[in-house]
């Protein structure tokens, strides 16, 4: 008689891109989860929802994303989205610097307004445009750890970095919190003192 096949472990997180307009959050999205690239995207009009799944080892994280616009006039819609997510990737163009003050103000909204477990990314987006880069890679690297963010450079247009980045996030989110709450998301209190309880049901 065959063996039982292993039981996959799912654990679902809510996900959200959040930056300037025109930094490609849209189009991270839209790469990781169909493998495409549009040259011309049109802006997000207040949010959009896509879903896609990442395998690590024998669990499955299965991303709940919400692309959030990144036009001012959307500000006040962002804690909506925001609230209550496991990840969130901050996201800026390398081109633009204004691009990255404002992804620093995103994520200090992050810190000071969002859930105190939410890992943070931030991806330095249009890598492949080096020529017309603004941004160098080491005043971002230095600044994600002063936060402790983890960082990488992508190319929505290339493709490169992109799965690493929603992977990276996969196994963090696996590792700092190893059990659902019943509502599915991936919310563990992660306090000090609590710790060692925290893994009775992993």
């Amino acid at each position: 008689m065959a063996a039982a096949p292993a039981v996959n472990k799912i654990k679902n997180a809510k996900l959200v891109l959040l930056g300037d307009v025109g930094t490609g959050k849209s189009s991270l999205v839209l790469r990781f989860v169909k493998d495409q690239f549009v040259e011309f995207q049109e802006s997000t009009i207040g949010a959009a929802f896509f879903s896609q799944t990442v395998v690590i080892d024998d669990t499955t994280v299965k991303f709940d994303i919400w692309d959030t616009a990144g036009q001012e006039r959307y500000h006040s819609l962002a804690p909506m989205y925001y609230r209550g997510a496991a990840a969130a990737i901050v996201v800026y163009d390398i081109t633009l610097q204004a691009s990255f003050a404002r992804a620093k103000k995103w994520v200090q909204e992050l810190q000071a307004q969002g859930n105190a477990n939410t890992i943070m990314a931030l991806a330095g987006n249009k890598a492949d445009l080096l020529d017309a880069r603004q941004v160098e890679i080491e005043e971002a690297k230095k600044y994600a750890e002063e936060n402790a963010l983890f960082f990488m450079e992508t190319s929505a247009k290339t493709a490169a970095n992109v799965k690493d980045i929603f992977t990276e996030l996969a196994k963090r989110l696996i590792e700092a919190q190893p059990a659902p709450n019943p509502s599915g998301m991936i919310l563990v209190d992660r306090a000090e003192n609590r710790s060692s309880n925290s893994k009775c049901c992993s």
